[in-house]
């Protein structure tokens, strides 16, 4: 089915709109309003609405006293239920993927894409570029969710990994000299190399618990990016406590 104008209009606002949130450059508390939006966006108030709507859905925006909507505020221990919740459901999409049985050229696919990310370590072990392992990262995570052969499954995994800090993203962009960040991405390197072993030999119980631990690598980066001084993220704006 083709989509309509408004259709369209309404994702693209959502998606800007979601960009911001989660890089902070619409603070917790925010109001938003749809004649501004609509404006900047050069597109009518309808999308807008919509597109408000969706993001009140996703968590991210909630309904104004009086109508419209503000930015979500989220407290330190919303954030780290968000990590732990998309633990979970990567972990369910990644054992009922195992145990359905996955064919042998989406293993290779999958495959490919951490040779990828392999091929940016340097000899001395350096961490590839950030910002291609940012991109490579979202991608295996987002090809992996899609080996899930239920809808459900997919559907809420991507909505949960639209919070702040839950995407297996979230804080790929450190400074280089960073030990801590280094040997992060070593173990998730190491994650998924075994993640894709244990769905291509259909351990399902293993692929799951694989992947809540590869969650658990997020929770550190936040612990680490809200302790650490002088790295202020914007994001963090989120956060009330």
């Amino acid at each position: 089915m083709t989509e309509t104008r408004g259709s369209t209009h309404a994702k693209r606002a959502a998606y800007d709109l979601r960009q911001r949130i989660v890089k902070g450059e619409l603070p917790g508390g925010t109001r938003l309003y749809e004649v501004a939006l609509a404006e900047e966006l050069e597109i009518s108030r309808t999308p807008v609405r919509e597109a408000m709507s969706r993001l009140a859905e996703e968590g991210l925006l909630e309904r104004a006293r009086g109508g419209g909507f503000v930015v979500r505020s989220f407290t330190y221990a919303d954030v780290l239920d968000a990590i732990e919740l998309r633990g979970v459901l990567e972990g369910t999409a990644l054992r009922l993927a195992a145990e359905a049985g996955v064919s042998s050229e989406k293993i290779q696919h999958i495959k490919g894409l951490i040779a990828q990310i392999d091929a940016g370590f340097s000899a001395a072990g350096d961490p590839p570029d950030l910002e291609a392992y940012s991109g490579l990262n979202e991608q295996f995570h987002d090809d992996i969710a899609d080996l899930c052969p239920s809808g459900i499954v997919r559907s809420e995994l991507q909505r949960v990994k639209s919070l702040p800090f839950a995407s297996p993203s979230a804080f790929v962009f450190r400074r280089r000299e960073s030990q801590t960040m280094t040997q992060s991405i070593v173990i998730a390197q190491a994650h998924h190399h075994a993640m894709i072993e244990a769905i291509e030999r259909r351990e399902g119980a293993r692929a799951e618990a694989l992947a809540r631990e590869h969650a658990l690598i997020a929770r550190r980066n936040l612990e680490e990016k809200a302790l650490a001084p002088g790295e202020g993220n914007p994001a963090l704006a989120l956060i009330v406590d």
